[in-house]
């Protein structure tokens, strides 16, 4: 194949894409067993001493949810999606073919683990995306400087394309758009107009506003993208999951929020966790149990929308980030 000269995405330097594209996907880690859990912790903290309050109410929400994290495994299903929507017709037709490679920032297999595997697979041009749709510094760009790091460890030459956001991709609107509607047809149909809509996204220290980082303008964009196609008659949106720190984080919190909703009266509540994309604690535990449990005691109905995992839309929409990154067209208008 003729290789194509394609600039970045700032169009200030050429990346030369090469037959063989690697797209590694990131993701945040988990432990796989209750006795993972100290190790896990303190590689989450870089190092940093924790209590053992701290461990022990971090141990007692991973047994609720079944004494581990499957997020290596639906990190993996995803990237299975992603390079069968890679490898289609267009990409054989332009000489292309993709591999999929998953990488963790705080677990097994990290991304410094897989980094050499990708270098010794030859790959031509490296793609990299977390799968986090909304860019922040604090998160997104720590999972990007780890792969240079590692990169630079390896001595390694080959082009690195990185996606730090795809919070409007057409496939993921639909596929979040999908589940919300699937999630309402658990309501009564006589009461689904007035379940009020709680989009959810994990929780920052506030001092990222004074970098003008851009995580919250992210989220808007995204949540206001998704109620433009679902038209919910109430909605808000809410941070979750915010750290064990002394620092203050970006708020509202769900539960602040649950709580003012049950004051004006609402009785159904449909939690969208729209800045996750697969099941973790911060869904299984904080959500399902924690949440759901706040809500009962104000005298709510909560539900949550199934997570996006390896739906096919959601892979698509990753797919898609990626050909737009290298220049290649997508595919047609996403549909449910």
């Amino acid at each position: 194949m003729d290789e194509s000269q394609r600039m970045d995405e700032q169009g200030q330097s050429a990346v030369t894409v090469g037959p063989r594209v690697g797209v590694l996907m990131m993701a945040y880690g988990g432990p796989n067993s209750l006795e993972d859990i100290p190790a896990y912790l303190l590689d989450v903290r870089g190092g940093r001493p924790y209590s053992d309050e701290l461990l022990a109410e971090l141990t007692e929400r991973y047994r609720a949810i079944g004494g581990r994290s499957q997020i290596v495994e639906l990190t993996q299903a995803q990237a299975a999606g992603v390079e069968r929507e890679l490898n289609d017709a267009a990409a054989e037709a332009a000489g292309l073919t993709f591999r999929t490679y998953v990488g963790m920032r705080h677990w097994h297999p990290y991304i410094r683990e897989v980094v050499p595997d990708i270098l010794a697979d030859g790959v031509d041009t490296l793609v990299a995306i977390v799968m986090a749709p909304h860019y922040s510094r604090m998160s997104v760009g720590a999972y990007l400087e780890q792969l240079d790091k590692a990169l630079q460890e390896n001595n390694a030459s080959v082009p690195v394309l990185s996606i730090e956001s795809w919070k409007t991709q057409p496939a993921f609107i639909a596929a979040v758009a999908g589940r919300i509607r699937d999630a309402l047809e658990r309501f009564p149909e006589e009461e689904r107009d007035d379940v009020a809509l709680v989009f959810t996204a994990h929780s920052l220290p506030e001092r990222i506003l004074q970098w003008g980082d851009p995580y919250p303008e992210e989220l808007r964009i995204s949540v206001e993208t998704v109620v433009a196609e679902v038209k919910p008659r109430r909605w808000r949106f809410a941070y979750q999951s915010a750290g064990a720190t002394a620092d203050p984080w970006l708020g509202p919190a769900l539960e602040e929020t649950l709580e003012a909703l049950a004051g004006e009266g609402v009785r159904n509540v449909l939690v969208v966790p729209i800045g996750f994309v697969c099941d973790h604690v911060e869904v299984l535990y904080d959500i399902d149990i924690e949440a759901r449990e706040l809500a009962k005691s104000l005298g709510m109905r909560l539900e949550r929308t199934e997570s996006l995992n390896d739906h096919p839309l959601l892979c698509r929409a990753v797919a898609d980030a990626v050909r737009e990154r290298l220049g290649q067209p997508v595919q047609a208008a996403a549909t449910e």
